[in-house]
């Protein structure tokens, strides 16, 4: 296992950090005799970092990672793992919500002290709501009184308002989603390297879309390499972001192959929801001597990345001119679902993004007034796509 110091924290977690939110489940719980071995896997193969929040399995991961610790790790040194978990920013309406939440994760957890805390999910409006009530200067407290290693945030933010957060205060680290499909959010990565702030990366593999590419589209993997998997190339492109924000052969200059200098790399950890010891033993092959990206191999990516965009169904940017729909269609949602489809073909995926779409906000219930079509900016036929995306994801049921 590779390991990346944070000389700022005085922590040096497993590269691979295993993320506790897609556990295999049995009779709708977590399958206990699955998980303990995956983890006791992972434990093996040198990983160190376990990344868990309050909300993940229905509330069920804190508690059954606190047993598991209890069961498994509590002959160990408690400084040679860390534990991090999440506050539920969007549950917290008093200062008193807060100092609850964490009282039931530490018990939860079992732990006296949590190594990593995030302010989950941390949008800008969420972040000004946690300042007036005191939340972040709470946090500090728990720091000072040692309850708290290291205070961060996980953002899924646009760029601008992800800088206001950042510049607001101080943060020992924060959890970025970054994979080589969603590059706008390099931005935010670039402005956290910038200030100095320790980047931790989720969503590697984008959430399991990246972990099997369609039959035209993975032969520019296997091509150079037969054997690794789509989800290895995923994690070795996030692992190899450079210190400058970029991958290596982009920082470079060079997308051509041969000798470079090594790149700066700095992601200190990257997060994988693992769900099958399959996953486990992949990835621990990943970050065991990992190997950055060489040129080739970056302009391998590249030319996935470019082939999977052109896959796209329509070309919705979600600007959300169209809403609300008269008819209470979520028309960005929809059209983000289909093109997700169309892009990676991801059943599994796809259909469960579709089942979270209620019978009153899916196509079925367009009415055809036309207002979306007269006010999209970018000219789509709305009426129409929702119907061929209402028939393709109405499809995908096993």
């Amino acid at each position: 296992m590779d390991f990346r110091k944070i000389p700022t924290l005085n922590s040096t977690p497993s590269l691979l950090g295993y993320g506790c939110m897609r556990f295999p489940e049995k009779d709708g719980k977590i399958d206990k005799e699955q998980s303990y071995a995956m983890l006791d896997a992972a434990i093996a193969g040198g990983v160190n970092y376990f990344d868990t929040a309050y909300i993940y399995h229905n509330g069920e991961s804190e508690p059954f990672m606190g047993q598991y610790f209890k069961e498994n790790l509590s002959t160990k040194p408690r400084d040679s793992f860390y534990i991090a978990t999440k506050l539920p920013t969007w549950e917290v309406n008093s200062l008193e919500d807060a100092k609850r939440i964490f009282a039931q994760q530490c018990e939860r957890l079992q732990v006296d002290y949590i190594d990593f805390y995030l302010l989950h999910d941390l949008k800008l409006d969420r972040f000004e709501k946690m300042e007036k009530l005191g939340v972040y200067d709470y946090c500090r407290e728990l720091q000072a009184q040692g309850k708290i290693k290291h205070l961060g945030h996980s953002s899924h933010e646009n760029a601008e308002n992800f800088a206001k957060i950042v510049d607001a205060r101080d943060w020992d680290f924060v959890m970025l989603h970054l994979n080589y499909m969603d590059l706008d959010n390099l931005k935010l990565y670039e402005y956290a390297v910038a200030k100095g702030v320790p980047v931790f990366v989720m969503e590697g593999v984008k959430g399991g879309s990246l972990s099997k590419l369609p039959d035209d589209i993975a032969p520019h993997f296997t091509a150079l390499n037969p054997t690794a998997t789509p989800a290895s190339w995923a994690l070795r492109w996030a692992g190899s972001l450079s210190d400058s924000g970029r991958p290596p052969a982009e920082a470079s200059g060079d997308l051509r192959g041969g000798e470079q200098s090594p790149p700066s790399l700095a992601v200190k950890c990257i997060l994988s929801g693992m769900s099958s010891m399959e996953q486990v033993q992949d990835n621990l092959a990943t970050f065991s001597g990992f190997k950055p990206l060489s040129n080739e191999e970056h302009a391998a990516i590249k030319r996935v990345e470019v082939d999977l965009r052109k896959r796209v169904r329509c070309n919705c940017t979600g600007c959300n001119y169209c809403m609300p729909c008269p008819a209470g269609v979520n028309i960005p949602w929809v059209l983000s679902i289909w093109n997700n489809w169309g892009i990676y073909e991801n059943r599994g995926h796809s259909n469960w993004e579709w089942s979270m779409v209620g019978a009153d906000s899916r196509p079925a219930k367009c009415t055809e007034c036309g207002a979306c079509n007269a006010i999209c900016p970018q000219k789509i036929d709305i009426i129409a796509d929702l119907k061929r995306a209402d028939s393709e994801l109405e499809g995908l049921a096993w």
